[in-house]
């Protein structure tokens, strides 16, 4: 079923290739979002396990003893932390809409590459295959040297390595949006 679920903040996914620099890329934008006045959360998606507990604390027992969800606070922040079982992949739709609480401008999801939310693609040289690049969902696309193939003429094609272009498009994308508007996976 596809449906569509509306959110009051627009929603851009960074999608890449392991290894392409997601996460160096996005170190390197959102303090500069955040220095433009933008209010950014960002939900990262994990094709592993993790854990943001330690065995002996006492969130980490609370949890382990069948405390579901399991939250933990402080006067720095707080955790919420939510088992998942048999659950095969996080589902984007519940996760934005516990963002709604936070009031954010932008919620930018790296990860998430199925999902037909807005995306703006990294693509490096001899990192992944080029298949990425063919999405409807893309708006734009950073890439380390010429695009090996060619991009539809609605995609805003920007230097991986020019941090204020890919800035600047961000807030210029994130500025035009009404609303999240998007249609829901399955």
């Amino acid at each position: 079923m596809v449906s569509n679920v509306a959110t009051a903040f627009p929603v851009l996914g960074v999608v890449a290739w392991s290894g392409t620099g997601k996460t160096t890329l996005l170190t390197q934008l959102l303090p500069r979002l955040r220095q433009a006045g933008l209010k950014v959360a960002v939900i990262k998606h994990a094709h592993h396990s993790f854990e943001v507990d330690k065995p002996g604390k006492d969130s980490y027992e609370l949890r382990s003893a069948g405390a579901a969800p399991m939250l933990v606070a402080s006067r720095e922040r707080f955790a919420l932390m939510q088992e998942t079982p048999g659950q095969d992949e996080p589902d984007l739709a519940a996760l934005l809409a516990m963002m709604a609480y936070h009031e954010p401008d932008l919620v930018i999801v790296e990860g998430f590459k199925a999902w037909p939310i807005p995306k703006l693609v990294l693509y490096r040289k001899g990192i992944g295959e080029p298949s990425i690049l063919h999405d409807a969902t893309i708006q734009a696309v950073a890439l380390d040297d010429q695009s090996p193939v060619e991009l539809d003429p609605r995609i805003t094609p920007l230097n991986l390595n020019d941090i204020d272009a890919i800035t600047h498009w961000v807030r210029t994308w994130a500025s035009t949006q009404p609303n999240g508007t998007f249609l829901k996976h399955r």
